[in-house]
């Protein structure tokens, strides 16, 4: 699998996780990429583990030799890590394990949330989350090779975006039943409800304007692959959508639905 394949694969989940949890989707994609080796390594292989999360999973679990450190001092053992049934179950326990830490510390990740890349990468490190001194700069080396800032983003330009629909919506709703009521007293109320009526409006075009942001202007890296499968499908005419359009045109060409040519 190439880069762009491996990352596109994964970063629907990521930038929703982010959306949802404020799990940065630039540290959950590196992490992915550094601790699998692309989906190479055999733990990926053979127990859909992108992580290196130790323990059980909702699969079970596999012994796999690991490399470890003492200080500087590096070591290889033997250690039993999660298995998944899919990435998409692997990158969902990943944030579980941000969100809920552990046992003697349930806050033991929560300094990634909602942080930028450089400082999510030193905390989910100094949460011991490896041992390897050099864990930080590899991620952010990642992340800064293959722009994964990007992600961030866009996860909190979306979220953003969101609240202040949901927002103006609840605002037009409110004015609207206003309205409702102004129109019916008396006439001379007439002037106020012309008011009533015109910010609306404004507020309407706010939220149209709002969301349209969510229409991309070229197919996104990630969704590139799903789109020209859905072309050839027939599934679809012009490239042309929102996140949320690309969103689903991946998720089905993820789960092979969209294989069959004209």
């Amino acid at each position: 699998m190439k880069p762009h394949e491996f990352i596109a694969k994964i970063v629907p989940a990521a930038v929703e996780d982010m959306r949802r949890h404020g799990v940065p989707a630039s540290l959950t994609i590196a992490q992915a990429i550094l601790e699998s080796n692309w989906g190479k390594s055999g733990l990926t292989q053979k127990a859909n583990n992108l992580f290196g999360i130790k323990g059980t999973g909702p699969a079970g679990s596999i012994t796999m030799p690991t490399v470890e450190y003492r200080g500087q001092t590096r070591y290889t053992t033997n250690a039993k890590f999660r298995k998944y049934h899919s990435w998409d179950e692997s990158i969902e326990d990943h944030t579980r394990l941000i969100l809920n830490g552990t046992r003697d510390n349930p806050k033991r990740y929560h300094g990634v949330l909602w942080a930028d890349y450089k400082t999510a990468a030193t905390e989910i490190w100094k949460g011991g989350y490896a041992t390897d001194p050099g864990y930080p700069q590899k991620l952010i080396s990642i992340i800064e090779k293959y722009d994964l800032d990007q992600y961030d983003r866009q996860g909190r330009e979306e979220e953003e975006d969101m609240m202040k629909i949901e927002t103006l919506t609840a605002e037009v709703k409110k004015l609207q039943e206003q309205v409702r009521l102004l129109t019916d007293q008396q006439s001379k109320q007439g002037k106020l409800v012309d008011k009533q009526e015109s910010q609306i409006k404004k507020l309407q075009k706010t939220v149209d304007s709002l969301q349209k942001r969510h229409t991309y202007e070229s197919v996104p890296v990630w969704a590139e692959l799903g789109v020209e499968a859905a072309l050839k499908a027939g599934v679809i005419q012009d490239k042309e959508g929102s996140y949320d359009f690309y969103r689903v045109i991946t998720v089905l060409y993820r789960l092979g639905l969209l294989n069959n040519t004209k």
